[in-house]
């Protein structure tokens, strides 16, 4: 694995993981706090449980970020993965009108957290990227 590819990895890697583990252990009425949140960029997550809903989250989150600390991951799977999380978190930006300012793309106040999720994008098209690279280079030899 190369400078870039640790780069990418372990610093969101790290902070996703931290805060799988961190939601692990709260209350249902925080779960379902961020259970309505998430709701307005994804409807489906309503047919569960608040409980449920969050430990899936939790898990969700403790899986990705072991993946993108993990060596033997590939770059490719580790982007096509965090791109998906990223996904996720920019259409409950986008979906929720509070979120951001009237030309409907940059943040208001509470928009700011999430919109900063467009980074996670960034760096999960890069280490797709990264993965298509290395793949060409090997086809080449």
């Amino acid at each position: 694995m190369n400078l870039s590819s640790i780069a990418l990895r372990a610093v969101p890697g790290a902070f996703i993981l931290n805060a799988g583990i961190g939601k692990l252990k709260l209350d249902a009425e925080t779960y379902a706090g961020m259970q309505g949140m998430a709701a307005t960029g994804v409807p489906a997550v309503k047919q569960l449980s608040p409980e449920q809903f969050g430990k899936a989250l939790a898990w969700g989150e403790i899986t990705l970020g072991t993946a993108l600390l993990a060596p033997f991951v590939s770059n490719r799977v580790a982007g096509v993965a965090l791109g998906t999380f990223a996904s996720g978190m920019l259409s409950m930006y986008f979906r929720n009108d509070g979120m951001t300012q009237d030309d409907g793309i940059r943040p208001t106040q509470d928009g700011t957290p999430i919109a900063k999720d467009a980074w996670l994008a960034a760096i999960a098209i890069a280490l797709v990227d990264l993965g298509k690279s290395k793949k060409s280079k090997k086809a080449r030899k």
